[in-house]
């Protein structure tokens, strides 16, 4: 026999043990509790997209399309590395304009990019993700705001809402030439990407993390004190129907985004509790992508997306290492071959009837099968053995300690008693 090699999760790509599972069960309801308050139906999107999809929406010369999608080159499609494309595909693809002017969808899942694993971030990673697609009303903006905000208070998540103006195609080419010459200045001082950026995009010299950068950026103009009348009203719109609802908000105008079909509105929630501050939900308004995809024209949209692994690390950190463990009803701690039997039988009449149960078919002492119900957080532990068989009743003990009563083996008596 050959030696026996012990096969490991891939780089970057991390199993959900049961133990956690509760923290992510818990988030994704209290999501789907939010999103459908706010009036927001959920779609489901496959993992496989044509590759053509992603390289029209998010751009060619991004790193996401150059760098980090899986893609199945001979067949030509990709495993998704964001959800706002699939999900636009499909508003297209179905018609779903026709069917309501104004569509509000949430989807979950995971997506999948090629990156240096760190914290919080990996290459399957999970995201909650909203689109409001047919509306560019400033309150909508606003109002999608508040859901995210209303989900990280609901969770006891600590975040600060940071927002900036990206123009529109209006006003966004004269504040770009005044840019170019302020980096200009300090072009120099700049590293490698950010030169490289001056020429391809220069708005993501903004975005810089390198504190080099952000120390030369510091004094560059700012694109909200560039806007037009329209973007500029839009956005004094936008932070009066946040003051409206009591959102706290600041203006971040290093805020940027990559692509060009971005306009006006763009915000993250951000939290300094994972280390280094860090964005755990981040969107922007996109009125000119639809179109570009083949959607109807002048079709407007805005979204955000939230990373389910930071917001879980972040419940970790509220809650301790795990969910509290919901438990089950009951454990039938059975001695003897025709006990086992009975409770075998008795235990899927009870979970029939909705309730949870569980027993032990090993022959164990009674001692080790109370161990093993408190262990499974039972709420109560039937005790059966040779003369409560007899007697057609057994020992219902409740595991808090109070004290045991006699009740009978039937299924719907006992399913009364918890």
């Amino acid at each position: 026999m050959g030696t026996i090699v012990k096969i490991q999760a891939l780089k970057g790509f991390k199993d959900i043990l049961p133990q956690e599972v509760a923290l992510w069960r818990q988030l994704e309801e209290k999501a789907r509790q939010v999103f459908e308050r706010f009036t927001c139906e959920e779609i489901r999107l496959p993992i496989l997209e044509e590759t053509e999809l992603f390289a029209r929406s998010i751009g060619e010369a991004t790193d996401i399309v150059e760098k980090e999608m899986y893609t199945f080159v001979d067949k030509k499609v990709t495993m998704r590395p964001e959800a706002t494309a699939s999900l636009l595909r499909a508003y297209i693809e179905h018609g779903l304009h026709v069917v309501k002017p104004v569509q509000r969808l949430f989807t979950i899942g995971p997506m999948f990019r090629h990156e240096r694993p760190q914290k919080g971030r990996l290459r399957q990673f999970h995201q909650l993700d909203v689109e409001v697609l047919g509306s560019q009303h400033p309150r909508v903006d606003a109002e999608l705001m508040a859901m995210a905000a209303t989900l990280l208070d609901e969770l006891s998540i600590a975040t600060s809402l940071e927002i900036n103006s990206l123009g529109c195609p209006a006003c966004r080419p004269l504040y770009r030439e005044k840019l170019l010459l302020f980096i200009e200045g300090c072009k120099d001082s700049l590293c490698a990407d950010c030169r490289r950026r001056s020429v391809v995009n220069p708005l993501r010299v903004l975005d810089c993390k390198v504190a080099s950068c952000r120390a030369q950026v510091e004094e560059a103009p700012s694109l909200v004190e560039h806007l037009c009348a329209e973007c500029a009203e839009h956005f004094a719109q936008v932070r009066g129907g946040l003051e409206q609802l009591g959102i706290a908000h600041k203006v971040n105008k290093f805020m940027v985004r990559g692509l060009d079909y971005y306009c006006r509105t763009t915000f993250e929630f951000v939290t300094g509790d994972l280390g280094a501050q860090a964005a755990v939900g981040a969107g922007g308004r996109y009125d000119g992508l639809i179109e570009s995809l083949g959607g109807p024209k002048g079709c407007p949209g805005i979204g955000f997306a939230m990373g389910m692994e930071r917001l879980v690390l972040l419940m970790q950190q509220r809650q301790g290492e795990k969910a509290a463990d919901p438990g089950i009803d009951l454990f039938i701690a059975a001695m003897g071959e025709m006990a086992v039997a009975r409770g075998f039988a008795l235990g899927h009449e009870l979970r029939r009837l909705g309730r949870s149960v569980a027993m032990d078919y090993e022959g164990r002492s009674l001692k080790s099968q109370m161990k093993q119900a408190n262990k499974a957080g039972a709420r109560y532990a039937l005790i059966i053995g040779d003369d409560e068989l007899a007697a057609g009743r057994g020992q219902l003990r409740p595991m808090d300690g109070e004290e045991q009563r006699t009740v009978e083996l039937d299924a719907a008596a006992l399913a009364t008693c918890f």
